[in-house]
């Protein structure tokens, strides 16, 4: 599975590319960041984002694309810039038809660390060790987009499973109407 991570922001939009599948090691394909200056018009600033993902796209032509979930912060400003990226990361992979899966900043932490509440260090110490890097990847946005893709390809099969397991479920709970063949009426003159 190659999937490509995302971690939306509108100055630096952390990318990273990694293959691989659950239980096996991983190989990273490529990582980096997206810049756009902060004095830019907010709308090139998204032109700029989308034309790096879809270079990305291009490039690596990934199976999945796994973008941070954007989660409410204190500083509105921020969230809206985040919220922005992640949607054009978003559109991008919709408009190839590669599916997106979205992964909440704690659920990556828990799944690369062990602890939904690990600092960027850890991450960043983590994703270096299970990528078999000399050096974790610079800047921390970087890191985080190979520790969102590295969460997606441990958490799909689970995902998968549990996913065909409520439409299972969903299948059984619906009641099945009986059919009874169709019996010709006769009309009987009066």
């Amino acid at each position: 599975m190659r999937v490509l991570g995302v971690d939306p922001g509108l100055t630096r939009c952390g990318v990273g590319v990694v293959e691989g599948v659950a239980g096996r090691p991983l190989t990273m394909l490529g990582v980096g960041v997206v810049r756009t200056p902060a004095d830019a018009e907010l709308g090139h600033r998204l032109v700029a984002i989308e034309r790096g993902i879809e270079e990305w796209l291009d490039e690596h032509r990934p199976e999945f694309v796994a973008v941070e979930r954007v989660f409410s912060q204190h500083n509105v400003r921020t969230v809206m810039g985040t919220a922005q990226a992640s949607a054009v990361a978003m559109l991008c992979a919709s408009r190839r038809g590669i599916p997106v899966a979205l992964h909440t900043p704690s659920e990556v932490k828990a799944a690369i660390t062990g602890s939904g509440r690990a600092d960027k260090a850890q991450v960043g110490a983590m994703v270096t060790r299970l990528l078999r890097l000399d050096a974790p990847p610079k800047p921390a946005d970087a890191a985080d987009a190979l520790a969102l893709a590295i969460c997606h390809i441990w958490r799909a099969p689970a995902v998968n499973r549990l996913q065909q397991a409520q439409v299972a479920a969903a299948a059984a709970r619906t009641p099945r109407v009986l059919r009874t063949p169709a019996v010709p009426v006769r009309k009987v003159p009066r």
